[in-house]
């Protein structure tokens, strides 16, 4: 072998022989804003069992693609936390909750902060979107079920009034009745707001995320060549 004349030859040599050695090149993604973020919740939430600054978990549905590179694919985890819970009411006031989404870590380790608001949830059990900042509003008492507490309320008290004092007894036990259903039903409260996983999220990103991806330095080639 020729000796090398110069430190160039000597980099080369280096370079080809022990590739793995080699620095790692690296490169920036964006996720720009306006972005839309489709994900699956992977844990359980709930007004009744979760405070503000609880931490909540989702799988990203649908991968995220950036000048045509696919920057943050399906499968990757969004994490974040319970930014505003209220319980649900009793006379009135809906169930809400809040979710801010932190960050996003995709399967290769690469790690994008984020700031986003939620744009769209499924409907679940008849919640639904409220405000720009994203709050679901749980569902209240259905007309339903009012009618039919009120009802069985009306219904057993003017029986019991019939039995007691005859026909006219029914008319006042009637009354008792409705006034009886009018106090339970606002003594119950509304229903909690359970989002349980598999529940679809769409957050919007309000402004660029980048992160540095680290690439990998090429793999070793198959043999060297005769001469330098």
């Amino acid at each position: 072998m020729k000796r090398l004349r110069n430190r160039g030859d000597a980099a080369l040599l280096f370079a080809l022989f022990f590739p793995a050695l080699a620095v790692a090149a690296t490169d920036t993604f964006t996720i720009p804003a306006g972005t839309e973020l489709d994900v699956k919740l992977t844990s359980t939430l709930s007004t009744r069992t979760d405070q503000n600054g609880d931490p909540f978990t989702a799988e990203v549905d649908e991968p995220i693609f950036w000048h045509g590179v696919e920057v943050v694919p399906a499968g990757s985890t969004l994490t974040g936390h319970i930014s505003f819970v209220k319980e649900p009411g009793r006379a009135k006031g809906h169930a809400e909750m809040r979710l801010t989404p932190e960050m996003i870590v995709t399967p290769d380790g690469t790690k994008y902060a984020i700031s986003a608001a939620l744009q769209k949830a499924e409907d679940v059990n008849g919640s639904k979107m409220q405000g720009e900042e994203g709050t679901i509003v749980g569902a209240g008492k259905s007309r339903r079920d009012t009618a039919i507490e009120s009802g069985i309320g009306a219904g057993v008290a003017a029986g019991v009034g019939a039995i007691a004092d005859g026909g006219s007894g029914a008319l006042y036990g009637a009354a008792i009745g409705a006034t009886a259903a009018l106090i339970h039903r606002l003594t119950r409260r509304h229903p909690d707001l359970v989002l349980p996983p598999g529940t679809e999220l769409t957050f919007v990103i309000s402004r660029p995320a980048a992160a540095v991806k680290v690439i990998s330095p090429a793999a070793p080639r198959a043999s060297a060549p005769d001469h330098l």
